[in-house]
């Protein structure tokens, strides 16, 4: 991934921040990185993820049925 793409994403947070503020968990952050879902980052030995992108790909609008 380029510079570039990095330079737009800049929330980077663990896995248990983003966990926590989705109220999931964070084997579910990790199975969404691992079927492409959301993208995760590996800075050093630790990953991270852009909490707008997780907001944007597992935050989904239900209809109602009325």
């Amino acid at each position: 991934m380029s510079t570039t793409t990095l330079q737009h994403r800049t929330h980077l947070v663990s896995l248990s921040e983003a966990a926590e503020a989705f109220g999931v968990s964070v084997k579910t952050i990790r199975r969404r990185i691992a079927d492409g879902t959301i993208a995760g980052y590996r800075v050093g030995r630790l990953i991270r993820v852009d909490l707008e992108e997780v907001r944007e790909r597992l935050v989904v609008q239900i209809r109602a049925l009325r």
